[in-house]
């Protein structure tokens, strides 16, 4: 049993850090319609941001707090993501309203692309360190209960708090302010939402922005636990099945979607994996996802659109 209640924890922490990942493709998608291809670049760019300009800022300012560093870098590192955001809506989405979905599709696999070789030749191409401070040594639990505990990275959970912590700051923000409210009005009805005043162009840049801080915060969690490479826009991929479980129009089902992938690969891989070679903790997700699309392709909580002609 505690072994199972470690693969259990650890998937339920992984999951966490999905659906943080996850929010940044529902937030736009319930925004514009756009299903943004560069949220994986984006999340790349921020961590490599976050990674230089604390190696900058001492030699800059003469700092020596590790904190106040950080402290600042994050700053910056948001501030660039805020004006990435403007930059996308006023030379990008602003000229495409009203375009084809394929059409934005293809814009965003286009900015995706540039953030790509931008972030290369502003920040370079080396493994980028970010220490934010987060404990590597695990930690043994339950003690009392279990024979040996339970074991537990405290890294993974300190990292799994954050993003649950900005997940329902997000769903509170979307649920309880004027702002929030205006995005959900922007996602059910672009043209009646700019009937009654609410401005599609300064909404998008709100949520794009929105979705750049959130790039951030996994930027740095997975730069902290991986290094900041280049590979880590591929994270962003994990993302994928879990909009498709959950919804892409549902943040809640964003949340549940990334908790179910990050359990279900993590027990598939422990006690499914050995009888077939391992490697299952790769393609569980996306065949999961398969299955979805099949047979629910709304996910568990996304709006089912019937089109009538």
């Amino acid at each position: 049993m505690a072994f199972f209640l470690e693969t259990l924890i650890g998937g339920l922490m992984a999951g966490m850090l999905y659906s943080l990942i996850a929010l940044g493709f529902v937030l736009i998608f319930k925004a514009s319609g756009v299903f943004n291809f560069a949220q994986g670049a984006m999340v790349l760019f921020a961590a490599l941001a976050m990674a230089r300009f604390s190696q900058w800022i001492p030699g800059w300012t003469g700092l020596e707090s590790k904190w106040l560093v950080n402290v600042l870098a994050f700053c910056v590192a948001v501030g660039v993501m805020i004006v990435l955001a403007w930059l996308v809506e006023r030379l990008v989405l602003g000229k495409l309203v009203n375009q084809e979905g394929v059409t934005l599709l293809m814009a965003t696999l286009g900015i995706s692309n540039f953030l790509d070789g931008f972030g290369q030749t502003v920040f370079g191409s080396d493994i980028y360190k970010i220490d934010v401070g987060m404990p590597k040594d695990p930690v043994f639990m339950l003690e009392n209960v279990f024979q040996g505990g339970v074991l537990i990275s405290k890294e993974d959970l300190y990292a799994a708090l954050v993003a649950a912590a900005l997940v329902a700051l997000l769903s509170l923000f979307f649920q309880k302010t004027a702002t929030g409210r205006a995005l959900r009005a922007v996602a059910d009805d672009h043209q009646a939402a700019q009937s009654i005043g609410i401005p599609l162009k300064h909404i998008w840049v709100i949520v794009w922005s929105v979705a750049g801080f959130t790039a951030v915060v996994a930027g740095i969690i997975w730069g902290s636990k991986l290094g900041v490479q280049f590979s880590i826009s591929l994270v962003a991929l994990k993302a994928l099945p879990v909009v498709i479980l959950g919804g892409l129009t549902s943040v809640p089902g964003a949340i549940i979607g990334g908790l179910i992938i990050g359990v279900g690969e993590k027990l598939s891989e422990v006690y499914i994996g050995p009888k077939f070679g391992g490697g299952i903790e790769i393609w569980f997700a996306y065949v999961l996802a398969l299955g979805f699309l099949l047979f629910r392709p709304q996910g568990l909580f996304g709006e089912k659109i019937i089109d009538r002609v």
